[in-house]
């Protein structure tokens, strides 16, 4: 369900710069299910309800055909025109629609959503209103490739679910370390803390970012699933200077938000 959600949200924030870039009164789209195949989920300038939650079948209207071509597709005069289906003109005629234009989402050679634009008037879609789209389904294609690749680099590691014990305990070491005054004590703590990272399995032959040991340890309380006080709250640290240090990770790291750089630590071994 929360990717469901997350997704939904991904392809709203694209069909909203598609109606910006393009000035297309209506824009809609949605993405394919395992089990439900593919529904219009988000609409943008619509003025009734017609098409939303709108099963689209591969083959079928407009969209069907982009979906089974996995290639964009248009047509002047919905209506009328004779190089598609016409299963959903109810829908299409209720919301006033004409011109209309299909690009599809596609991800590991997979069509996993399609977008549409769609004109009142049976006006030509321009080559400018055209490429807006397909930009705009790019940068869904990779939003959805990257939340597909954080998914899958999170999946229980070999070792089995004690894996997950061992990362509970390198966090917890992380933030003992700090408040342990004696310097040998801390420094034994902090070589234990190196060699769980070194039995992550990372590759040793790849320079890691250079992470302070506080950014370590923030990103250490994050991958824990604690939040910016919870982590503030452990290693005696105000939010905001949590925050800062997390910043810093991510940048360091290339990534752009708290899940990405976790997974970009452990890739690099900086993390269990």
């Amino acid at each position: 369900m929360r990717e469901h959600v997350e997704s939904s949200v991904e392809l709203r924030g694209a069909l909203l710069r598609l109606r910006r870039a393009t000035g297309l009164p209506v824009v809609f789209g949605g993405l394919t299910h395992e089990t439900r195949g593919l529904r219009i989920g988000e609409l943008n300038g619509a003025v009734t309800p017609a098409l939303r939650g709108l099963a689209i079948s591969a083959g079928s209207g407009l969209g069907g055909k982009c979906l089974a071509l996995g290639r964009p597709c248009a047509v002047t005069d919905y209506p009328s025109a004779r190089h598609i289906t016409h299963e959903y003109d109810g829908p299409v005629s209720a919301e006033g629609l004409r011109s209309v234009i299909a690009v599809p989402v596609v991800v590991r050679r997979k069509v996993r959503g399609v977008l549409y634009g769609a004109l009142r008037d049976a006006l030509p879609v321009g080559e400018r209103v055209f490429d807006a789209a397909v930009a705009a389904a790019r940068d869904l294609e990779q939003a959805l490739a990257v939340r597909d690749e954080v998914r899958e680099v999170l999946a229980p590691p070999p070792p089995g679910p004690s894996w997950e014990e061992v990362r509970q305990a390198y966090g917890e070491l992380r933030e003992l370390a700090p408040k342990v005054t004696d310097p040998e004590l801390r420094e034994r703590l902090l070589a234990v803390c190196g060699r769980l990272e070194t039995a992550s399995g990372a590759p040793s032959d790849l320079p890691g970012p250079a992470l302070t040991p506080r950014e370590t340890d923030v990103l250490a309380a994050v991958a824990s699933g604690a939040t910016n006080a919870t982590a503030a709250a452990r290693l005696g640290l105000r939010p905001e200077t949590v925050k800062g240090y997390l910043r810093s990770a991510m940048r360091k790291l290339g990534a752009h938000n708290r899940l990405e750089a976790v997974v970009a630590a452990r890739r690099a071994g900086v993390l269990p």
